[in-house]
């Protein structure tokens, strides 16, 4: 019965050490470029964009293709710079610990 205790009560432990966790993603943000950062998208870990900024130079009618484009990749770059971030996150919380995916993210 002491085993099973225990086990609630690092359990109860993880579980706020979860929800500081996730506090703290909100406040971290990366940047993701493209083109040579005439494209850049800044989001927090947990995978909000923030801000999307876009070089005047770029903003053309006959390049909108090329833009889309470029946007795409700097979205793509924040949000591997995002996962990155959290996974930093969940290795100091479980000291290196492997969890199954998804297990305490919503």
């Amino acid at each position: 019965m002491a085993d099973f205790l225990g086990m609630m009560k690092q359990a109860a432990q993880l579980q706020s050490k979860m929800k500081e966790m996730q506090d703290q993603l909100d406040h971290i943000e990366v940047e993701g470029l493209s083109g040579g950062g005439l494209i850049s998208v800044r989001m927090t870990a947990k995978m909000e964009v923030k801000a999307v900024k876009i070089d005047p130079s770029l903003i053309k009618p006959d390049e909108a293709e090329i833009l889309e484009d470029l946007l795409v990749t700097a979205m793509g770059d924040a949000r591997r710079k995002a996962e990155q971030a959290m996974q930093q996150k969940m290795q100091e919380l479980t000291g290196g610990l492997s969890l199954p995916p998804g297990l305490g993210f919503s």
